[in-house]
């Protein structure tokens, strides 16, 4: 008699869920951030997630003290550029300028995560990467600027604000892939947390404001931690096992799609006709560079030769 072994059911929706979790970010983010310092908003977003990640924090530091020099040093960009300072400036951009480019600005990270791989990992580009790297950042440009001939400082401040917290979170992608040979994801998690607490602590007394947020800001200040932070990446994750990568970057249009939405909806942002033209230009840009490594046979970024 044959047994037959039932494949893993997909969770495409899964990551969406996830995905769309994560658009609700500005829903959360943006009363934080006009009423709190934005160092104050990533020092309680990290304090909260570490404080519920506890229990795991001593295993995850064993298995790092067994790594080298080099994985600790990754370990520490991770936690504090990465999770803490990425966090501070994006949520600054908050501050500055409307709500709804911060988050779709978020979908340049694969193509900065592209270039440190390059850098870092030895991985070989591709002439055919600007196909999608060259759309990608003109939808960015008209995303960013309402007039994208006219450009205001506020709005070059608020999208460099956003393109840098990218710029770093592609850093911990890229670093991650580094340490994933020896931690688990469950760890690097655990210790992007753990890490980037003292450094946003650090951001916090450098900016010469106040820890305390009073009890009004409270509530917000969980559900930002554990809704779009900790609970969507977990189902990200859990979704991301038997979801193929190609269908999975599909699903996370969710993200700006939710993102807008609730912008509109809710945060009275207005987007003109060239920034709705930019945000499909940048989500089509990534999610076609996304799709294209995974199903054609010449991809753009290669992997180092051994």
């Amino acid at each position: 008699m044959t047994t037959t072994v039932d494949a893993p059911a997909d969770r495409t929706w899964l990551v969406a869920v996830a995905a769309a979790l994560w658009g609700t970010d500005g829903l959360l983010r943006l009363p934080l951030a006009e009423a709190l310092p934005a160092g104050t908003v990533v020092f309680w977003e990290h304090l909260l997630v570490v404080l519920v990640l506890s229990p795991l924090i001593p295993a995850a530091l064993r298995a790092l003290r067994r790594g080298t020099p080099r994985e600790w040093f990754a370990v520490l960009v991770i936690g504090g550029g990465s999770s803490a300072l990425a966090t501070a400036l994006f949520t600054a951009a908050f501050q500055t300028g409307d709500p709804i480019t911060p988050l779709v600005l978020q979908k340049l990270q694969p193509l900065f995560a592209v270039l440190a791989a390059f850098g870092v990992l030895g991985e070989r580009i591709r002439a055919g990467y600007a196909l999608f790297a060259v759309p990608a950042l003109i939808g960015a440009w008209l995303l960013a600027f309402a007039d994208p001939l006219h450009i205001q400082l506020s709005a070059v401040r608020a999208a460099l604000l956003a393109i840098g917290a990218a710029v770093l979170w592609a850093a911990g992608t890229v670093l991650g892939r580094l340490v994933s040979t020896r931690l688990a994801p469950r760890e690097v998690t655990v210790l992007r947390f753990t890490v980037g607490l003292p450094v946003a602590a650090i951001i916090v007394a450098a900016q010469g404001s106040s820890f305390a947020v009073g009890w009004g800001n409270a509530f917000g200040l969980a559900l930002l931690a554990f809704v779009p932070g900790l609970l969507a990446l977990s189902l990200y994750y859990a979704g991301l096992r038997s979801t193929p990568a190609a269908r999975a970057t599909l699903a996370e249009l969710a993200f700006p799609a939710t993102a807008a939405l609730i912008g509109v909806s809710f945060l009275d942002a207005h987007l003109r006709a060239t920034q709705w033209l930019g945000l499909v230009i940048v989500v089509v840009a990534v999610t076609a560079l996304g799709w294209h490594e995974k199903v054609r046979r010449r991809p753009v970024v290669l992997e180092p030769a051994l």
